[in-house]
């Protein structure tokens, strides 16, 4: 028999298995990817990545152009 038992045979006997009864174990908590820029990780992409998000220069519509017959 081994002597140290694998996490979830000690976690068996904790019934949320670390995960917290109240905030749960969710899929995308604070959202997926750089999504945390724009909230929670604001500072730090302001100060380390400035001119990440938003527009820049004039844009223009790549799409059909209308023409009246």
């Amino acid at each position: 028999m081994r002597s140290r038992l694998r996490k979830t045979q000690r976690l068996w006997s904790h019934g949320s298995h670390g995960h917290s009864s109240i905030s749960k174990h969710r899929k995308h908590p604070r959202g997926r990817g750089y999504a945390g820029g724009r909230h929670y990780d604001r500072i730090n992409f302001n100060k380390y990545h400035p001119g990440y998000f938003g527009k820049v220069g004039t844009g223009h519509h790549e799409g059909q152009i209308h023409q009246k017959s």
